[in-house]
């Protein structure tokens, strides 16, 4: 399966945007990924809808949307209007899962489920099938630059067998604390798209580093 880097807009300069998507764009990333918080089910709220129909003006690139927020049957209409091409959803903030990847999918867009670090793996089993893409988080959602958890190697490595051994094709994703240090062992846990943030946009040379995130992706790929 080919590598994909998703640089997060969450580390980038809100005052440029725009530019900081074009950035990562001309530079060879494979997605955008928006992380889009609430106040309630992490502690911070970041952006809503018009800045992702906004973004989409300005890219090219998928928009990988990740909804950390309660109730998201509420929020997925207003994302797939906006220009959402993936859609994620929190197991643990939806009341029926089923419902709510069936409605996203209806819609067109990726469905995926974003579970948090201490959440099980097996509480996929009914679902996994439905999927699109699986989110695992490897930091406690809300804030951006923190450091990686070390138990969630584990889970990527357990979560890429489980699929492997359904002879499904669904990729898993990882967000929080991967940094050029550490990702050519989440690669050999399993990862298949890799969230960057800070890793990226605060690095001395942004356009230098994801082209070097770029080269060991490819190795994997």
């Amino acid at each position: 399966m080919i590598k994909r880097i998703a640089p997060s807009i969450l580390s980038a300069d809100f005052t440029d945007i725009g530019g900081a998507v074009s950035m990562v764009e001309q530079a060879g990333a494979d997605v955008i990924h928006v992380d889009v918080m609430d106040g309630h089910f992490v502690p911070n709220l970041t952006i809503g809808p018009q800045l992702v129909a906004d973004l989409k003006k300005k890219t090219s690139l998928p928009l990988d949307v990740h909804l950390m927020v309660e109730n998201p049957r509420d929020f997925i209409p207003l994302f797939h209007e906006a220009g959402a091409d993936w859609i994620s959803i929190h197991l643990e903030a939806s009341v029926h899962l089923h419902k709510d990847i069936s409605l996203i999918k209806e819609f067109g867009r990726k469905a995926g489920i974003a579970l948090n670090p201490a959440t099980p793996i097996h509480l996929l089993k009914e679902i996994l099938h439905e999927l699109d893409y699986i989110l695992l988080m490897t930091v406690n959602p809300g804030w951006g630059g923190q450091e990686f958890i070390p138990a969630c190697h584990e889970k990527i490595s357990h979560l890429k067998s489980w699929i492997s051994g359904r002879k499904l094709d669904v990729p898993i994703e990882i967000d929080g604390g991967v940094k050029r240090e550490n990702l050519e062992e989440v690669l050999r846990d399993g990862a298949d798209i890799v969230v960057i943030g800070s890793g990226i946009y605060k690095a001395p040379d942004p356009v230098s580093m994801l082209s070097e995130i770029k080269t060991t992706l490819e190795t994997f790929s």
